[in-house]
C-alpha cells in the first residue's frame, strides 16, 4: 500500500468525468432513487472483490456497501417477509426482520439473549434457563418437531409465535417445570400443546401421560379443541372428562388405556379418582391452566389430591395464568422442583391492545343509564360482555336489558350444562348480541371478536378485572373495557388504575393521586362483595308483563 500512495501522491483524479464509475462505490452520494436496487448491489459486490487486490475479508466489503447484504448471500431470516423497524411494536405476533434473526441464529451469547428478549418483554427467573426461539420453523430444525405439527401450525393460522410460546416452549422441551405469567390472549395454551404432544411422540396404550386442570367446564372444552387441531395426522387419543365418560371408563377398565392425554375440572377429577376410575400413576405432564385459581382456597384441596394422584417421578409441573400472585408463587414453590418463572409484559397488568376506561356513574341506577345511553347512541356495538358480581344480580339486568329489546342471554353456574354450551355456541356464532356473565366466564374462555367488556359491578380483586377485560383484545385485536364505579367502589379505585397505568392507558391525574386501599379491605372485598340496591327500574305493570312470559334460568 506503500507502493500504491507514493506512486499516486502527486497524481489528480477528475472526480466530474468519471462521476459515473464513482456513484457505482458511493452509493449513498445519489440524490435521485435507483429502481433496481438489487442489482447494482450486485454490481458494486462483484467490483469490489474484484478490485480487491490484498483479499480483504468480506465483512470490509459489507462495510464498503453501507452493511447491505451481498449478491447470491441467503437470508439468516426463517420469514419470507422482513419488517421494517418502525413496526417493532406493533404487537406480540409481529414477524422478526432480517437483522432480529441474525441475532437469534447466533444466540451463543447471552448479550443477544438479553436483547432478545428485551424487544418481546421476556422476563425469566431461575437457572440454566433455555434460550428462546423465533419461528416455528425453528421447532422443526432445532427440536426436530414432527412435520404434522408445523403443518397443524399452518392450518390452523399460527405464523409466527408469540412471546410466552418462544420462551415456554424451549423450558418445556428441555424438561424444566415452568411457572408462566402472561397477558390474556396471549397464545399461552399452544405454549403447553406443542411441547406435551412433541415429546408424547405417538399414541402408547399404557394409560394418561399428560393432564390438564382447567377451573371451569367451557374452559376445558376450549382446551379439549385445541388439543385436537394440534393432533391431527396422528392417533393421539385425548378424553375430556365428565360425567359420562367417567362412567363409561370405570364399567369398562381397558378404556383408561386407549387415552394419552386427560383434559377435566378438578372436582371431577377428584371424584373420578376416589371411585378408582382414573389411574394418574403414567402422567408426565400436568398443567395447571389459570393456576392462581386452582391453587385458591376453594381449589386447594383438590389440587393436593390431584398431586397425590401423579406418582411419577419423571412428572413435570406447569402454571399458566394471565396473573400470579406473590403468594401463589410462594405457594407453588412448595411443589415444584427447581421452576423458571417467565413474565410477559408487566406483572399483573393488562395487554396494551385494550382501551380501558373508569366511568363514575354516581349511585346503581346510573349503570343502567349509562348501557342505555350507549344503546340509543350505537356504541353498544355486539358481541359485548357483561360482568356482575353474583347469580342474582345476573338475573335481574337479564330482565332488565330484555325489557329494553336487546337480544341478550345470561350464563352462570345455576344453568344446566346443555343450556351453558347452547349459550356459548349461540353467542360464538353472533345469535346473542349481549351476553351477562359471572365470574364464570373471566377465566381464559377464547370468544373471537369481542368488541366489548363492560364490568358492570366492580371487580373484587385485581386479578379478576385483568381476566374479565381479557375477554377481548385478544390475539393482537383491538378492544375495549369499560369499568362502572359508584361512590362504594371509590375506596378501591386506586387498584383499578395502577393497572390501566401499568397497561400504557391515559390516566387523569387526580387518580393517580389517589390513595392505594389497605391490604385489610382488599382481602375483605376479596371475600364479600359489595352490597348493592337490586337492579329493577320497572313498574309494577311491567313487572307482571314480563313474569307472563315465564323466562326461565
Amino acid at each position: 500500500m506503500d507502493l500504491f500512495h507514493v506512486l499516486g501522491s502527486g497524481a489528480r483524479f477528475d472526480k466530474k468525468r468519471f462521476n459515473d464509475d464513482i456513484s457505482l462505490f458511493e452509493p449513498q452520494k445519489q440524490k435521485k432513487p435507483v429502481k433496481n436496487v438489487v442489482n447494482d448491489q450486485e454490481t458494486q459486490a462483484s467490483l469490489l472483490q474484484e478490485i480487491d487486490f490484498f483479499h480483504n475479508s468480506k465483512s470490509a466489503i459489507i462495510e464498503t456497501l453501507g452493511k447491505k447484504q451481498l449478491p447470491n448471500e441467503r437470508s439468516t431470516g426463517n420469514n419470507e417477509d422482513d419488517t421494517d423497524d418502525s413496526d417493532e411494536n406493533e404487537g406480540e405476533n409481529e414477524i422478526v426482520d432480517q437483522d432480529e434473526s441474525t441475532e437469534l441464529n447466533s444466540l451463543n451469547t447471552q448479550d443477544n439473549v438479553k436483547k432478545f428478549r428485551k424487544r418481546y418483554r421476556i422476563r425469566v427467573y431461575g437457572t440454566d434457563i433455555p434460550n428462546p426461539f423465533h419461528s416455528f420453523s425453528d421447532l422443526h430444525n432445532k427440536y426436530e418437531f414432527q412435520p404434522y405439527l408445523c403443518k397443524n401450525l399452518d392450518s390452523a393460522g399460527y405464523k409466527q409465535p408469540t412471546p410466552i410460546q418462544m420462551q415456554a416452549i424451549p423450558i418445556i422441551l428441555h424438561g424444566r417445570d415452568v411457572m408462566a405469567m402472561a397477558p390474556t390472549g396471549s397464545g399461552k395454551t399452544l405454549a403447553y400443546i406443542l411441547p406435551i404432544l412433541h415429546d408424547l411422540n405417538s399414541h402408547k396404550k399404557i394409560g394418561y401421560r399428560a393432564l390438564i386442570i382447567s377451573p371451569t367446564r367451557e374452559l376445558a372444552k376450549q382446551i379439549y379443541i385445541e388439543f385436537k387441531k394440534m393432533c391431527v395426522g396422528k392417533k393421539f387419543k385425548i378424553c375430556l372428562l365428565t360425567k359420562a365418560t367417567a362412567a363409561t371408563q370405570a364399567q369398562d377398565p381397558h378404556l383408561k388405556q386407549k387415552f394419552d392425554i386427560l383434559i377435566s375440572t378438578p372436582l371431577r377429577l377428584v371424584h373420578a379418582i376416589s371411585q378408582d376410575n382414573i389411574d394418574l400413576k403414567n402422567v408426565q405432564h400436568l398443567v395447571l391452566d389459570e393456576a392462581d385459581k386452582l391453587l385458591e382456597l376453594g381449589f386447594l384441596d383438590q389440587t393436593d389430591e390431584i398431586f397425590a394422584a401423579c406418582s411419577n417421578v419423571k412428572l413435570q409441573k406447569y402454571l399458566f395464568s394471565a396473573t400470579l400472585p406473590s403468594g401463589v408463587e410462594s405457594l407453588a414453590n412448595n411443589f415444584m422442583k427447581d421452576p423458571i418463572r417467565i413474565v410477559v409484559g408487566l406483572k399483573n397488568a393488562a395487554t396494551e391492545t385494550i382501551k380501558q376506561q373508569l366511568i363514575y356513574v354516581g349511585e346503581e341506577n346510573g349503570k343502567l343509564t349509562a348501557i342505555r345511553q350507549m344503546i340509543q347512541e350505537g356504541r353498544l356495538k355486539p358481541p359485548v360482555l357483561i360482568f356482575v358480581q353474583s347469580i342474582e344480580r345476573a338475573k335481574e339486568l337479564f330482565h332488565e336489558l330484555i325489557y329494553d329489546g336487546i337480544n341478550v342471554d345470561v350464563i352462570h353456574a345455576e344453568r344446566t350444562k346443555a343450556q351453558r354450551d347452547s349459550i356459548v355456541l349461540n353467542f360464538r356464532q353472533g345469535k346473542i348480541w349481549v351476553l351477562i356473565a359471572t365470574e364464570l366466564m373471566a377465566r381464559g374462555i377464547d370468544f373471537k371478536g369481542v368488541n366489548l367488556v363492560i364490568n358492570y359491578d366492580f371487580p373484587q380483586s385485581i386479578q379478576s378485572y385483568i381476566h374479565r377485560i381479557g375477554r377481548t383484545g385478544r390475539a393482537g385485536k383491538s378492544g375495549e373495557a369499560i369499568t362502572y364505579y359508584t361512590k362504594d367502589d371509590a375506596p378501591y379505585l386506586k387498584s383499578i388504575v395502577n393497572v390501566m397505568k401499568d397497561s400504557g392507558c391515559e390516566v387523569p391525574n387526580w387518580m393517580l393521586e389517589l390513595k392505594n386501599p389497605s391490604k385489610e379491605s382488599k382481602q375483605q372485598l376479596r371475600k364479600k362483595p359489595i352490597k348493592r340496591k337490586t337492579i329493577d327500574t320497572r313498574s309494577n305493570y311491567d313487572k307482571k308483563k314480563i313474569k307472563r312470559k315465564r323466562y326461565e334460568f
